[in-house]
């Protein structure tokens, strides 16, 4: 396993459940951090914890937001080493009750977000042909289940689009890796109107440990994918 020491790290999505648990894994294996959030009320209560972080509230949504963190990053820390995408939203309803709204902002939000990420800081990375690059389209990226229309649309994009790009990489030693994860306890749930055993989740701290873990892949190969669920989550 490669050391975390010293590498350069952009994690999108810092101030969520999963996005703080790495953060603090992160820190303790003497990465440098550089640390978004779409709440900058939240991001700064995250300064204390991590002093020697760089910070910079983001909607992802927003193009012209992440072209100026690309540039904030650029003068700040150079090219990433690695980027980890953590930032999501989940909008889980019947298709009758889902509004075009609501539709657009998942895409715009899981998959489109996503896109403006790649499009800023892949150009640095393939000039140094490495870096890594970890997003999380969860399971229901992979397996639909009824009311995640919206949800599974822009998970399944996301997926694709990553194994399109993935072809495009192939001369260069930039890996890519998509974690796809099942229920998580965290404050994801808040939100979304289902039953669910939020006590047969999988804790945040555990999605973290599996984000850390994948960071530090042997330079001789990648995990192109990696599957964590719990066993059942769901009420009966």
């Amino acid at each position: 396993m490669e050391s975390l020491k010293g590498k350069k790290v952009l994690l999108i999505g810092a101030t969520g459940g999963i996005g703080q648990a790495t953060a603090k894994l992160l820190l303790a294996s003497q990465a440098q951090l550089f640390l978004t959030g779409r709440s900058g009320e939240k991001l700064n209560q995250l300064k204390d914890q991590f002093p020697d972080a760089n910070f910079f509230p983001l909607d992802i949504t927003n193009a012209a937001e992440v072209d100026a963190l690309g540039k904030v990053f650029t003068h700040t820390m150079g090219v990433p080493d690695i980027i980890i995408n953590a930032a999501g939203i989940g909008i889980i309803k019947p298709v009758e009750q889902l509004s075009v709204e609501e539709f657009m902002m998942s895409l715009q939000t899981n998959l489109a977000g996503t896109f403006y990420i790649i499009k800023t800081f892949l150009p640095a990375m393939k000039e140094v042909k490495k870096g890594l690059i970890i997003n999380i389209p969860g399971v229901l990226g992979k397996v639909p289940m009824a009311g995640a229309a919206a949800y599974s649309a822009s998970k399944y994009g996301l997926i694709g689009m990553m194994q399109s790009i993935r072809e495009e990489l192939k001369r260069t030693e930039i890996r890519i890796t998509n974690l796809i994860l099942g229920g998580v306890d965290s404050p994801f749930w808040d939100t979304i109107n289902l039953r669910v055993q939020k006590d047969k989740m999988i804790r945040a701290e555990e999605a973290a440990r599996a984000i850390w873990f994948l960071c530090q892949q042997p330079a001789s190969g990648v995990v192109s994918e990696m599957v964590l669920q719990p066993f059942n989550h769901q009420a009966v």
